[in-house]
């Protein structure tokens, strides 16, 4: 039986109307951690134009491919075993990247690597999109945000909501400036980065 998830139904649409635009110039877009699969299909069937390359750990690996399988659509590829905490990732190329919900469930290293990856990986106008609830100046920007950030800490202290201001600097140190950032449903938010243009880019 394939994996569900009833929030990536519920903010599939929204998050769509965001990325349809930040990935129309896109060729392959890598999705970290694709979860269910269910993200994965929704918006390859909408944007035909690129290949979304799904990744994750070892274990969401057999779902991922079941929603993939009976999708049967041609531009979303297999997942790679990806974790970003690697110097090295299996990915050869790709113009974008996204990830949804995954910020506040890796720890802080993690959330380091991740965006120093996507920094490495990234060419220059490459955009990163990342989905989630985040906070503003260490304030939550809801009561549900606080109760979420609650019961995350209880299962794993290392885990929790973000703050914006710290993501923006790390984006920054990887050569990311950021290019908005987007009011979404339920108290989330999608931020927006997009790869500098400089020399040793210009020059992959």
């Amino acid at each position: 039986m394939k994996p569900y998830a009833e929030s990536c139904d519920q903010n599939r649409d929204p998050i769509l109307g965001v990325i349809s635009h930040l990935f129309a110039q896109s060729a392959v877009v890598l999705e970290i951690g694709s979860g269910t699969g269910q993200h994965a299909v929704y918006f390859a069937g909408r944007m035909p134009h690129l290949i979304w390359q799904t990744s994750d750990k070892a274990e969401y690996h057999p779902g991922i491919r079941m929603w993939l399988q009976d999708s049967g659509l041609p531009n979303v590829a297999a997942p790679l075993l990806l974790d970003v905490s690697q110097t090295h990732w299996p990915v050869t190329a790709a113009d974008s990247v996204f990830s949804a919900n995954t910020a506040h469930i890796m720890h802080w290293a993690e959330v380091e690597a991740m965006i120093r990856g996507v920094g490495r990986l990234l060419p220059s106008a490459g955009v990163f999109a990342l989905y989630g609830p985040f906070n503003y100046r260490g304030v939550y920007t809801s009561d549900s945000n606080a109760r979420f950030d609650q019961w995350l800490k209880s299962r794993d202290p290392e885990s929790g909501i973000r703050n914006f201001e710290e993501l923006n600097r790390l984006a920054e140190a990887a050569e990311m400036s950021l290019l908005d950032d987007f009011e979404m449903p339920q108290n989330n938010r999608l931020l927006a980065w997009r790869k500098n243009m400089n020399e040793g880019a210009l020059h992959r």
